[in-house]
């Protein structure tokens, strides 16, 4: 590897090292605003598709604009899938245990080997399939945890939620062509506008309060998308995702740190369980990736 190849390679770590602490301050965000869910969806919707536009047109130009008319189907059905994700986080963080739903998460990959292996016929490696598995026990661990309604729909919602990226994850591969960063922005404005008939607390927010939301939006949407997406153009994409990672264990360590919030024995035992499966997996993509290359 070169000079130039190794400091590019630093600066991609960097970046994504970044970009998953900016999206992993979410439910610090969730539990800062005492609002309805539908509220902060659509705050953040705007203000996120409002970060991710201006970005757009930073780096690209006015031409980053004509993302938005030449999305397609498959576009629109990544905005559609992303917005599903986006309206089913935030409910899940208000109602369950944030490490429940940052472990829940962590299971995305194998959930979107899983509808690849169904939809696209790739057969995944031996080596996936017996990390699902493992990954599976641990969420079996974490949700025969689960107490009180108000918890096994937070737990549903995070499961719904994985479904949706993990489905939007395959559609984006098998539709390699999309505009990922207009989509991005789109579902955040679409999140929005399906908020805004529910949103009970929209004329009750302060300044202040506007203020935290608005970096909900900035900071954790559209910084943390904008930094993966330079970082990424640096790494490998296993090692990129494989950094990514590094979210499931910050979400709950925000919390834990402002609102002393603790994950209980049975979801850090699951949590190992998924989290070895998850980086074990990826370890072993980097390393074939390495032999390829």
């Amino acid at each position: 590897m070169t000079p130039n190849a190794e400091a590019q390679h630093r600066t991609g770590i960097v970046l994504v090292v970044a970009a998953a602490v900016a999206w992993s301050t979410a439910p610090f965000f969730t539990r800062l605003l005492h609002f309805d869910s539908w509220t902060i969806l659509f705050w953040r919707g705007l203000f996120g598709g409002a970060a991710i536009s201006v970005i757009l047109v930073l780096t690209q130009g006015l031409a980053g604009l004509r993302d938005f008319t030449g999305m397609g189907k498959s576009g629109w059905l990544v905005a559609s899938l992303s917005m599903l994700g986006m309206i089913t986080f935030i409910p899940a963080l208000q109602l369950t245990s944030v490490s429940n739903v940052a472990i829940i998460i962590a299971t995305g990959p194998f959930v979107a080997a899983a509808i690849a292996w169904i939809w696209l016929r790739e057969t995944p490696r031996l080596r996936t399939l017996l990390a699902m598995l493992v990954a599976l026990c641990g969420v079996v661990i974490i949700v025969g945890g689960a107490g009180g309604n108000s918890d096994i729909i937070g737990i549903a919602l995070a499961c719904f939620m994985t479904l949706v990226i993990s489905a939007m994850t395959v559609v984006v591969r098998r539709h390699k062509g999309t505009p990922m960063v207009a989509a991005a922005a789109l579902s955040n404005l679409l999140g929005s506008v399906v908020s805004l008939p529910f949103a009970h607390g929209i004329a009750g927010v302060t300044t202040t309060e506007l203020v935290t939301l608005a970096m909900f939006g900035f900071f954790q949407v559209g910084l943390g998308l904008s930094l993966f997406v330079l970082g990424s153009r640096f790494l490998p994409s296993g090692q990129a995702t494989l950094i990514g990672t590094l979210e499931t264990p910050l979400m709950p360590f925000w919390v834990w740190l402002a609102f002393q919030e603790i994950p209980s024995s049975r979801v850090l035992i699951g949590g190992v369980l998924v989290m070895g499966a998850v980086v074990a997996d990826l370890l072993g993509e980097v390393r074939a990736q390495k032999r390829t290359s």
